[in-house]
């Protein structure tokens, strides 16, 4: 399995979040199902059914937070010093005409000004390894071919 990147400050925003869910989240969910459950018929109890679906969602976010911090490589963003595209990039490409900047990556090492594509993504994959003034293409889910020129490439701050 490949590692994902994150700035320090993202694991540690994660970090937090995870802390928080695992704490007062559980336990503010616990309160809500107990309180459901005490009204009666738990069958039609939309109370009820909407609190462990809830709980569903915070467990699966649980899970979801341990398993990117176990698995991701914490740290500053690659230098590029080889002129390569890496994850923890910001990218600026030429598709049909039109420039678009996105950055490489997780989402979560995003601040939110950019769209994100995971290196594992068609575009992602694409321009991995590429360097600027490189032309790649890739396979669309629609099935149309797309080309790519990399006009630019910088570490993402």
């Amino acid at each position: 399995m490949s590692k994902s990147w994150l700035t320090q400050e993202a694991a540690d925003r994660l970090s937090a979040e995870l802390a928080s869910l695992e704490t007062t989240g559980r336990s503010e969910i616990i309160k809500k199902i107990e309180s459901a459950r005490s009204e009666g018929d738990l069958k039609e109890n939309g109370g009820y059914h909407a609190a462990r679906e809830e709980q569903g969602k915070i467990e699966a976010r649980i899970r979801q937070l341990k398993h990117m911090l176990e698995n991701a490589e914490i740290g500053t963003a690659p230098n590029n010093a080889d002129g390569l595209i890496s994850p923890g990039m910001r990218v600026t490409v030429e598709i049909m005409g039109d420039e678009m900047e996105f950055l490489l990556g997780s989402r979560e090492i995003s601040s939110g000004d950019l769209d994100v594509y995971s290196e594992k993504s068609p575009l992602g994959a694409a321009v991995m390894g590429a360097k600027i003034g490189d032309t790649k293409s890739y396979n669309a889910p629609n099935g149309k071919t797309i080309t790519v020129k990399i006009l630019k490439a910088e570490v993402y701050s």
